[in-house]
């Protein structure tokens, strides 16, 4: 067994608590996924940094909450849009870099999300090498833009800092990211290897290859999903195949909830066919279905097959935890959130986590500790109600008026966190946190050519989200 493990890292788009059969799912087929947890861990109270995509993103990336590295807000919106002059500064130490430095190959494949500036895109955070969307999947030339937002550049498809296709056909991506996956894979099989796959599945337009959608039960979404299980099958299978299964950690998991049942916000007045059950709330929210997400963690023959923790995790965790089990040193110079839960994937520890904020762009919205969570606030609307997420994870009934002493010591945890990340509601500054990256001469990464031969001049389904 090698002293570095390998690392395969498979983040989802939008993927919810709900959607995987080894999370209770009836709508969708995932054996592959399935099987994966049940040859490893699954972690049933894991937790993204926020819900939504450019901040989670950029928590998973440094291994700390979004208002610590200036991640809470872009020019005031909840995620960054192509050609904004702010993303993910190079002084921060991400996980590619931090493995970089310890000795091994990194590859990203898909959804980035941190700023499509230069010297915001993977290759200038320790990634060797990157293939993919620099954000969101409607962030191209699409039909039905809403009144609001102005017309998008086409939508670049990105080699090593290169564009080297617009507009591409989004039902042929999650192919050829799989393919360029395996090349690195063999390419890197008598080293140490970091594979972050960030799928663009199953983020809004849903776009999906003949063969998912016939066979799907829930319609384009069930056939995302499907996809993202096909995909994990086949990186499964050519580790097997290059006698790698036992050295490398497979990791899964998802950038934020879903949007649930429920119409896209923009587009069609269908329901998609998500799931965040048992859980209230989707992806934008502070409420369990918006953070709480699918974690799963295989290490053969180092985590024990077919085990499940409720104990509180989080993407966060994923930086310190890596590091400690591969060798890489954690930056000493900067505070970070997460915590090594090493012990948890090995054996029954406790959660090393006091407490758990939940933040809305910059405002603290609620804070879970042990099994109760209290809520402060809803889009900048004071709320203050308190679950008990062990006899009531489905946050149905407001126990506040019960449990004064829980209360005090919930709001005493936050106040910490106000002092320390801030809080734009009441008006707090954080003490310890960094500003985000920024340049000077943002450009988009594409411009709109009515010569240019795009393989889609316009994608023609209206969902956005």
């Amino acid at each position: 067994m090698r002293s570095q493990p390998n690392v395969v890292l498979i983040n989802c788009d939008d993927l919810g608590y709900g959607d995987l059969g080894c999370y209770g799912s009836t709508r969708n087929t995932t054996p592959a996924l399935d099987g994966l947890a049940a040859e490893g861990i699954r972690f049933d109270s894991f937790y993204t940094a926020s819900p939504v995509c450019s901040p989670s993103r950029g928590a998973l990336m440094t291994g700390c909450y979004p208002p610590r590295i200036g991640f809470g807000s872009f020019h005031g919106l909840p995620v960054l849009f192509p050609g904004m002059d702010v993303g993910l500064p190079p002084s921060e130490i991400s996980l590619a870099t931090m493995l970089s430095d310890a000795g091994y190959a990194t590859q990203a494949i898909g959804k980035w999300h941190c700023g499509d500036q230069p010297t915001f895109q993977p290759t200038h955070h320790g990634f060797d090498h990157y293939l993919g969307l620099p954000y969101s999947n409607d962030m191209g030339r699409q039909a039905g833009a809403p009144d609001f937002l102005p017309e998008m550049p086409p939508l670049p498809l990105v080699v090593d800092g290169e564009v080297v296709e617009q507009q591409p056909d989004q039902a042929s991506l999650t192919d050829r990211y799989v393919a360029r996956a395996l090349e690195f894979m063999r390419e890197n099989r008598e080293r140490p290897f970091f594979l972050y796959l960030a799928h663009m599945y199953v983020h809004v337009p849903i776009y999906v290859q003949e063969r998912f959608a016939s066979a799907s039960q829930n319609g384009a979404y069930g056939a995302a999903v499907e996809s993202i299980d096909w995909a994990t099958s086949v990186l499964l299978d050519e580790l097997d195949a290059q006698g790698l299964a036992d050295d490398t950690i497979v990791i899964f998991t998802s950038d934020n909830g879903s949007l649930g049942d429920n119409p896209p916000p923009w587009g069609s007045p269908e329901p998609l066919g998500g799931s965040n059950d048992p859980l209230r709330g989707t992806k934008g929210t502070t409420w369990e279905g918006g953070q709480r997400v699918p974690g799963i963690v295989r290490w053969p023959g180092r985590i024990s097959a077919g085990r499940t923790s409720d104990e509180i995790t989080t993407t966060m965790d994923l930086y310190p935890t890596l590091a400690a089990i591969c060798g890489a040193p954690v930056p000493a110079d900067r505070v970070i959130d997460g915590r090594d839960v090493s012990g948890l994937w090995f054996g029954e520890a406790p959660s090393p986590h006091e407490a758990f904020f939940y933040y809305w762009m910059n405002d603290l919205e609620a804070v879970r500790s042990g099994r109760w969570k209290l809520h402060f606030s809803k889009r900048g609307e004071e709320l203050r109600e308190l679950f008990d997420l062990g006899a009531d994870v489905g946050e149905t009934t407001n126990v506040i008026g019960d449990h004064p002493d829980v209360v005090t010591r919930l709001e005493e945890l936050a106040e910490g966190a106000r002092s320390t990340l801030g809080d734009a509601r009441s008006g707090r500054i954080g003490s310890e946190v960094r500003p985000i990256g920024q340049v000077s001469d943002a450009q988009p990464l594409t411009e709109f050519d009515p010569d240019h031969p795009y393989a889609v001049a316009e994608y023609d389904l209206s969902d956005r989200g």
